[in-house]
């Protein structure tokens, strides 16, 4: 029997919010989950190009003790779940727009484009959505 895709939705800027989302969806995708992600609002910030970690993550105690142990970074869980499983990433298109940015402006080979809410909304339907 085929497994229930997995959207997860991801708007929050927090470290921790965005490091949970890597975690759940690389975990369901290396599980043979199908999984589809989708960063918006202010979740986009931490997936420009060109940041460094203490530029990329914002976020409370706990955000520090990640660092501080060397926790797994989340761009790179995201990128072991696109290799080893069945994950797409797309980036919101209104978001972009708002900012003036476009994929150039984000971290390389992690999406699979943009896409509208209401798109990603409508795939969701056949799915578990999850919102960080």
């Amino acid at each position: 029997m085929p497994s229930t895709p997995l959207f997860i939705l991801v708007c929050s800027e927090s470290h921790e919010k965005i490091q949970m989302a890597a975690m759940t969806a690389s975990v369901a995708a290396v599980s043979e989950r199908p999984v589809c992600v989708f960063i918006s609002m202010g979740a986009i910030y931490s997936f420009k190009a060109g940041l460094s970690d203490d530029e990329r993550y914002k976020g409370s105690r706990f955000a520090a003790v990640l660092q501080e142990k060397g926790a797994p970074d989340a761009l790179e869980l995201f990128a072991m779940g696109r290799q080893l499983g069945e994950m797409s990433m797309y980036v919101c298109s209104m978001a972009l727009d708002i900012l003036g940015w476009d994929e150039s402006d984000l971290k390389e080979n992690l999406f699979d484009g943009t896409l509208g809410l209401t798109k990603y909304l409508s795939d969701a339907e056949e799915g578990q959505l999850i919102t960080f």
